[in-house]
């Protein structure tokens, strides 16, 4: 493997290749190019075929309805769908500094006719954030970040934390997962951590991290999102979980959550690019819904 986190060929998966992948971003800044640069990556080395949309155009291909596309050759269904996004959120640079947005009762169908079909799905980094305002959201994946106070698994929760750019080592506890596949036991990241409520109960750990998950150690998010980043003063959170990967089933759909990827440095690091391409593979291997891509 180079520095750059160039994956072997036999990592990924034989019995049917390109993994057929929608990929959706926007509501959360990112470096664009060098995340991109993953998939582009993973394209190059025949693993994925990929299509990237944003909102709020992704809001209307979330159904399987929409899923065809005329921008990849011989596509007529999607294997997995990546979130790296975060819809859900309007912030107001006022006060109250968010105000959370429902979704439209098409997109909820939609989601629920995916899970039906059993399309999978990874969850990357701020995608627990999306979609406060919807419950359900929170049970595909596992889990939430919080921007402002809110309810989960039946009780109310303060605003979360965060940490950026922030030394800390990631165990694996599923070294015989495929999402874990070809990864060390444990290996060292620079990126960001967040401190959120209890992941929900019945999923399967994939990843730890050592850091402390102690509210002293994080930042609090209201006060960032009124324009005063890396502040604690008074905010206080309950211990969170250390876990930061995940996966669980929802209706027939494969599910992975995956919390590292905040910026280039975690983009380009080798494990990261395992997990993510491992995820896709998973997921897409694990659908029903896939069918066998015909040249």
């Amino acid at each position: 493997m180079t520095a750059q986190g160039v994956l072997p060929s036999r990592v990924l998966p034989s019995r049917v290749l390109p993994s057929r992948v929608l990929l959706v971003t926007k509501g959360h800044p990112f470096e664009r190019e060098p995340f991109l640069a993953i998939f582009d990556h993973l394209t190059a080395t025949g693993a994925i075929i990929y299509e990237h949309v944003e909102h709020p155009d992704a809001q209307h291909r979330l159904h399987p309805d929409r899923l065809a596309t005329d921008r990849i050759d011989a596509i007529d269904a999607i294997d997995a769908i990546v979130f790296y996004d975060m819809p859900g959120l309007r912030f107001t640079r006022a006060d109250p500094p968010v105000e959370l947005e429902a979704p439209s009762p098409d997109l909820v169908a939609g989601f629920e006719a995916l899970l039906d079909a059993g399309v999978g799905m990874v969850f990357l980094h701020h995608a627990l954030a999306s979609w406060p305002a919807w419950p359900r959201y929170a049970e595909i994946v596992g889990g939430r970040f919080h921007y402002a106070a809110g309810d989960l698994w039946g009780r109310r929760w303060p605003d979360s934390g965060y940490l950026l750019e922030v030394d800390h080592t990631v165990e694996v506890l599923a070294p015989h997962h495929p999402v874990c596949a070809g990864l060390p036991a444990s290996f060292t990241l620079h990126d960001e951590l967040y401190l959120i409520p209890p992941i929900l109960p019945g999923v399967t750990p994939l990843l730890r991290t050592t850091f402390p998950m102690t509210h002293e150690h994080f930042h609090c998010t209201d006060a960032a999102i009124r324009g005063r980043r890396d502040e604690h003063g008074d905010w206080s959170h309950p211990d969170g979980p250390d876990l930061i990967g995940w996966t669980h089933t929802v209706g027939r759909s494969p599910v992975v959550y995956l919390q590292p990827g905040d910026g280039p440095s975690s983009y380009a690091d080798a494990n990261v690019r395992r997990l993510i391409a491992n995820a896709i593979a998973f997921v897409a291997d694990a659908s029903p819904a896939r069918r066998p891509v015909t040249s």
